[in-house]
């Protein structure tokens, strides 16, 4: 399968962005890592209250088999992590590169 990478821009609730930003680095990028994912970058946009981030995989499957073995994964479960107690909404982009 070709690499695949999705540009990722959470808006996050109000005065739960840093909260957010440390559980992503501690609990989730872990287990992406893990799971053969890369992550490309992070970025923060304070005026916007959002959080960006470039993820790829580059594996035998196609990206959203991969995503969906994450979400299904006992790891990922235990991290009692709900995604809409922290982003009010998600825009995934899957993106090619250009240089």
């Amino acid at each position: 399968m070709p690499k695949t990478t999705q540009l990722r821009t959470y808006t996050v609730r109000e005065g739960l962005l840093d909260e957010w930003v440390e559980r992503w680095r501690t609990e989730i990028v872990p287990l992406r890592l893990a799971l053969g994912f890369t992550i490309d970058g992070a970025w923060v946009d304070r005026a916007r209250n959002q959080f960006m981030w470039l993820i790829s995989y580059d594996g035998p499957e196609p990206f959203t088999d991969r995503n969906a073995l994450y979400w299904a994964s006992p790891e990922r479960k235990v991290m009692n992590l709900d995604p809409g107690d922290y982003l009010l909404h998600t825009d995934d982009r899957t993106v090619e590169p250009q240089l």
